[in-house]
């Protein structure tokens, strides 16, 4: 089977490069954002740059974390009647699922009501850097608590502007949860079975950013130079997994963050070790493809990786290193889940995980036994 590679998004990246919203082209433009962007400035200046080009602005600011389905109808109506042929997202990972979801939903909408509908020209603006949603064709909505994942090359953004200026005023917490999500993404898409030498090049370099400047960001925030590269690094990490697909640290992060609302990055980040030492498949005879790929990664970043094994055990080492080094617990107990409430929760989030999108391109199938093994060692 030949290899597929696509990239959709135009990126801008830079300090600055908000500037390019004065150069686009339209008349009217929805502009789907939350209550924080519009505390902090960003959305007013967004709205000033589009209206600098003659482009009136209908704005919808009423985007929660993890949205659902009547967050996206919310923000639907104000788009359909807005007129848009412009549509931005301003914001984080939540923000842009959401507005990708209005894009799903219009073109749905007017198929079912046999009314036209031109897809308007689509700007992501991401103000977190781990989600790497302003290049993927993947948005996460909640449907009667679960999390849903829909894959849709339509969705994808058209333009996407990475102006670390707005990820300035991230707190601590969020700037740790967000990019373990971008290194989650970088090692799924790097041992996916989809994976290809596109791929991976992006996958690797994403790797090696987020270990060289993700602690420097955690201890100074005001680092400009990290927060740079950490965003590069999400970015990076969402084409790579855009194409490549995910596995199930995401899958098994969807069942849990849509059971227990914890936050998808740090989901990802207490699952992490656990499915990789699942993929490598340590306790057994060891999956030679998966060991070889984390160890090549291992050898990037300097560490020892003599053998496939040695190299794999030594990546998970230094990963748990550089989450203790930012301050992340150790398992989802010290996250105030009750033991009990897991345990009742843990057949059907398995389950769920075994239905999700991202289980299909993991390394190694797994049953719904080993999903409820690893939710058990994670915790």
């Amino acid at each position: 089977m030949n290899d597929i590679f696509l990239i959709k998004s135009k990126v801008y990246a830079g300090k600055g490069s908000l500037e390019k919203l004065a150069e686009i082209q339209g008349t009217k433009a929805c502009v789907v954002s939350d209550q924080i962007m519009e505390k902090l400035g960003y959305l007013g200046q967004t709205v000033d740059l589009l209206q600098s080009r003659g482009i009136s602005t209908s704005v919808f600011t009423d985007v929660k974390p993890d949205p659902d389905v009547n967050i996206v109808a919310e923000a639907l109506k104000v788009y359909w009647e807005s007129g848009a042929d412009v549509l931005v997202a301003l914001g984080g990972g939540s923000v842009i699922d959401t507005a990708k979801g209005v894009l799903y939903f219009a073109r749905q909408y007017a198929s079912e009501k046999n009314v036209p509908f031109v897809k308007p020209l689509f700007i992501a603006i991401p103000s977190t850097s781990g989600t790497g949603s302003e290049v993927t064709d993947f948005s996460v909505i909640t449907v009667d608590g679960d999390k849903i994942c829909v894959v849709d090359d339509f969705i994808a953004p058209d333009i996407a502007i990475l102006d670390s200026t707005c990820t300035k005023h991230v707190p601590n917490k969020v700037v740790v949860d967000t990019g373990m999500d971008v290194l989650t993404h970088a090692l799924e898409a790097y041992v996916s079975t989809k994976a290809t030498d596109f791929t991976d090049a992006l996958a690797e370099k994403s790797v090696q950013l987020v270990f060289a400047h993700l602690e420097a960001l955690y201890h100074d925030p005001a680092d400009a130079e990290a927060r740079d590269r950490v965003q590069n690094a999400s970015c990076m990490a969402g084409m790579a997994f855009t194409n490549a697909g995910l596995g199930i640290i995401h899958s098994l992060s969807h069942a849990l963050g849509g059971t227990f609302h914890i936050p998808h990055g740090r989901a990802n980040s207490l699952l992490l070790t656990a499915v990789m030492e699942y993929n490598a498949n340590l306790s057994g005879k060891i999956n030679d493809r998966v060991c070889e790929r984390y160890a090549r990664l291992a050898s990037l970043l300097n560490l020892p990786a003599r053998t496939a094994r040695e190299g794999t055990v030594s990546l998970i080492q230094a990963i748990g290193k550089l989450k203790k080094s930012i301050g992340i617990e150790d398992g989802f107990g010290e996250l105030g889940i009750e033991r009990d409430a897991f345990d009742e929760a843990l057949s059907r989030m398995a389950q769920t995980a075994m239905a999700d999108r991202c289980t299909p391109t993991n390394p190694r199938q797994p049953t719904e036994t080993e999903l409820e093994f690893i939710y058990r060692k994670s915790f």
